[in-house]
This record gives C-alpha cells, structure tokens and sequence, in this order.
C-alpha cells in the first residue's frame, strides 16, 4: 500500500499522452470557434446596421471572421479526421500472418524510360495555354491636348518648383 504523503508517480503511455494533447487541441479550437461565432452574432444582431446594407468595416469584419471559421473548422476536421481515419484503417484492416522474412536481394538498377514521366498526369482534361499574342505593339499617343489643364497662373508656379528642383 502506498503511503498517503508520497506523491504517486503516474507514467503515460504515448497513445494516453498523444490523446490528451489531441483532446486538448480539438477543445481549444472549438471555444475559439465558438468565440468567433458568438462575437460575429453579437456584431450583427446587437450593433445598429445601416437600413440597406452593411457598414464597409462590418464587411470586412464579417469576411474576416469568415475566413477564420473556415480554417478552424477545416482544422478541426483534421484533426478529428486523423484520428477516425487511423481508428477505421487499424480496424477493417486484416491482420497480416506471421511469414518468414524473404532474404534482401540486391537492387536491381532502373532505367527510367525516355516516353514515360515519373510524375503524374496532372493534365487529364487535356487543357492547354492559349498561344501569347507576342506581335502586340501599343496605339500612337493622343494627338489631342488633355481637357484638363491648371490655370496659367499655376502651370508657372509649378514650372518654377521643377525648375528649382533640378538646379539644387
């Protein structure tokens, strides 16, 4: 029996420490996104709006919390689908029988043949660039003068400060 003024020394396993730290994670995510949910409903339903659309900055603070959701909950269906996905493999799949260890053989050198790409065929629709048109050269400029011109008064001033700019 163990006496009561030692502490106990309690040692995990790696899949107990590995699912606490997993539970953990999956707890703080889910309050963060329950933080975010309650402020956006809080931002929405208790704050004045304008009458037919929202204020620019709710906009954007709507779109941002938005975003956030969007990677919190894609987060937490990662972690929770890891952990199901491992769980389902390690039980559907069959144990496999004990066999002999085969003797290791040397390897056998591989020429990779020319035709064939040792990458995938990502391009299985078949797309294709359209061909760059390099032939494009730009219009002449306006011959005609702008319609916008300052004051006489005030194109001088403003060639005098060009002018006092580039003799300092």
């Amino acid at each position: 029996m163990s006496k009561p003024d030692q502490p106990q020394s309690q040692h995990l396993s790696a899949d107990q420490i590995e699912v606490r730290i997993w539970g953990f994670v999956v707890v703080m995510i889910t309050l963060i996104l329950t933080f975010i949910v309650f402020a956006l409903l809080y931002s929405v339903t208790f704050v004045t709006q304008p009458i037919k659309s929202m204020a620019p900055i709710d906009q954007a603070y709507t779109k941002m919390l938005n975003d956030i959701v969007l990677l919190i909950v894609g987060g937490i269906g990662g972690v929770v689908g890891k952990r199901a996905v491992g769980a389902a493999a390690q039980t559907l799949s069959p144990k496999p029988p004990a066999a002999a260890v085969p003797a290791p053989q040397p390897p056998s050198p591989m020429q990779p043949s020319p035709t064939q790409s040792s990458l995938p065929d990502f391009n299985w629709m078949g797309f294709k660039n359209p061909e760059l048109d390099e032939s494009w050269t730009p219009g002449p400029p306006p011959t005609t003068p702008p319609e916008h011109l300052e004051d006489d008064d005030e194109r001088e001033v403003l060639a005098a400060a060009r002018q006092e700019v580039k003799a300092s």
